[in-house]
């Protein structure tokens, strides 16, 4: 599975991840490549809990949400890269650096997450990601992964 153009609905990412609506921010896997990249999208709906509060009269996704979504994705290519969910080859969502927001997201929108495996050894993967709206970027970050058994990040 090294090809480019594998698409993702959401019966997969539901194999995958173990999140589910609210938490699961991942809509669609638009295309991978093992151990190199993965885009993906989130639609914003204004049906989604946490625009009833963030904010009541200027409604926008929640910063922190993109994140989630760009670790969700990044969660998505270990997974597909390495094939299997083994209890000594999980990695761990351990860090984030260099985030970035450049615009907000506003319901209806939908979100292009784009990452991409940026350092990756034995025991530490380091994403470089870009969230998109109609082109523009919204938020640039670095999200670290560590194996399970890595003690560093114990």
């Amino acid at each position: 599975m090294n090809t480019i153009n594998n698409t993702l609905n959401i019966k997969k990412i539901f194999k995958i991840l173990p999140h589910r609506y609210p938490f699961l921010l991942i809509d669609r896997v638009l295309n991978f490549k093992n151990f190199e990249f993965l885009n993906a999208i989130k639609n914003c709906t204004i049906n989604e809990p946490y625009f009833q509060g963030h904010f009541v009269k200027e409604p926008i996704f929640p910063g922190v949400l993109i994140i989630e979504a760009m670790a969700q994705a990044a969660s998505i290519l270990i997974y597909k890269s390495i094939g299997q969910l083994h209890i000594n080859k999980l990695y761990y969502f351990v860090g984030i650096d260099s985030t970035r927001f450049k615009k907000t997201v506003i319901p209806g929108d939908q979100i292009f997450i784009q990452v991409n495996i940026w350092k990756f050894n034995k025991h530490i993967l380091i994403f470089k990601n870009t969230a998109l709206v109609n082109e523009n970027i919204v938020c640039k970050s670095k999200i670290i992964f560590a194996k399970k058994s890595c003690s560093k990040y114990k």
